[in-house]
């Protein structure tokens, strides 16, 4: 039987699965790290944490299979969009990853908007000019760290810095490569106009392919390091929600999902280029090679509980850890004892910033009619229910 690597380079953590050919999961394994947060609405990652993550990971699912290396015929690679990854000239990380929820680039999106109107970026790349995307990243490092731009010589996004350490290939592809704001969108290209106006050489960028192609194989030092075959391929791959519209089935015009991660979306197939031309929500090039999707955004749905687990529930941490279950599992239970509504206490998720349809890095979280009735578990209800009902509103 043949068999196939799926790995998630994730904001908590990297996810790496391995599948037979009738899609089911043979035996799967997770590294977490952290998120860095320098100053207020700043968010960074290592992306050699995602390194020894993946690296990790693959060599335990391979170890613990028993599956024959030769029959683990190729990797598709997922993962956070947006995030800018620098390397220089020896391919070594020159700085911390500036990643997808980072909100420190609004002075940058407004001299996008100085170069270029917002109407004409909207035609090529589908959407407005945005803080948590990669090319007011570029710019924003251009302008506050020109000795480290200056050192650059490969800009990739987190799965694709993931796909040069397995192949050596600078590559990437039209899902993830759309949400760089540099893609000709309807053209699944990179833009020439948009790279000469905000003078980003050209040969920084990898190679784009559609999602299902294959752009390399293993190198023989990382088939060694994780017990695979040099022989394995790795495919193009997708960002992380494109690649969940496969997994769920949405391939189609008709379809669409709603999902709750870090981050919240909701996301429709198109088999046509279809454009808002306010901006509110963003087309991207989507997995299925000819079509694209369009979805919305809020920046701090899994995020808020997550952090309000770290910041006030040490002590559900602590009781998860000594019964050894999963501290989600305490904070569901405390959570079903409070009436929905969690006494007409309501919760806002900016804790960075927002994406739909506010498009605005300056928006702040939010707890609204809190007062002495209220307990932690009617915040952490609040939480749940501000991250949902946000989502429904985008339906």
């Amino acid at each position: 039987m043949n068999y196939l690597i799926g790995i998630d380079v994730g904001t908590s953590a990297t996810k790496t699965v391995l599948f037979d050919e009738k899609g089911q999961v043979v035996v799967s394994a997770s590294r977490e790290y952290p998120l860095y947060q320098p100053e207020n609405g700043w968010a960074e990652q290592k992306p050699e944490d995602w390194r020894d993550a993946v690296l990790e990971t693959i060599s335990q699912v391979v170890k613990e299979s028993k599956v024959s290396k030769e029959d683990i015929k190729g990797i598709g690679l997922s993962g956070q969009m947006h995030g800018l990854v620098m390397l220089d000239e020896k391919n070594e990380v020159i700085r911390p990853s500036i990643i997808w929820c980072d909100q420190r680039t609004g002075a940058e999106v407004e001299d996008m908007l100085s170069i270029m109107p917002r109407e004409r970026w909207i035609e090529i790349t589908a959407n407005p000019p945005l803080t948590g995307w990669t090319a007011a990243k570029i710019l924003w490092v251009k302008k506050n760290e020109p000795e480290n731009y200056s050192r650059c010589r490969h800009i990739l996004l987190p799965k694709d810095y993931i796909r040069f350490v397995l192949t050596g290939n600078y590559a990437t592809e039209v899902s993830d490569a759309s949400g760089m704001q540099l893609l000709d969108v309807p053209g699944r290209c990179w833009s020439e106009e948009v790279l000469e106006k905000l003078d980003i050489d050209p040969a920084l960028l990898g190679k784009v392919y559609e999602s299902c192609e294959v752009t390399g194989t293993v190198l023989p030092e990382i088939a060694g390091k994780t017990g695979l075959s040099e022989e394995t391929k790795v495919v193009g791959g997708a960002g992380d929600n494109a690649a969940a519209a496969v997994g769920t089935g949405v391939v189609k015009d008709g379809t669409a999902f709603t999902t709750i991660g870090t981050s919240g979306v909701v996301f429709a197939h198109s088999s046509q280029v279809t454009i808002d031309p306010k901006g509110r929500v963003h087309t991207c090039c989507c997995a299925v090679p000819g079509a694209w999707h369009v979805m919305g955004v809020t920046q701090g749905a899994g995020l808020s509980l997550k952090w309000f687990k770290d910041q006030f529930c040490g002590d559900y941490v602590k009781e998860a850890e000594k019964e050894n279950i999963d501290v989600y599992d305490i904070i569901n239970k405390e959570v079903a004892q409070v009436e929905a509504g969690s006494g007409r206490l309501l919760y806002l998720p900016y804790l960075m910033g927002e994406r739909t349809p506010h498009l605005d890095p300056d928006c702040r979280g939010v707890f609204f009619g809190l007062s002495a009735i209220h307990t932690r578990a009617n915040m952490l209800r609040a939480v749940m229910e501000g991250s949902f009902l946000f989502l429904k509103r985008l339906q």
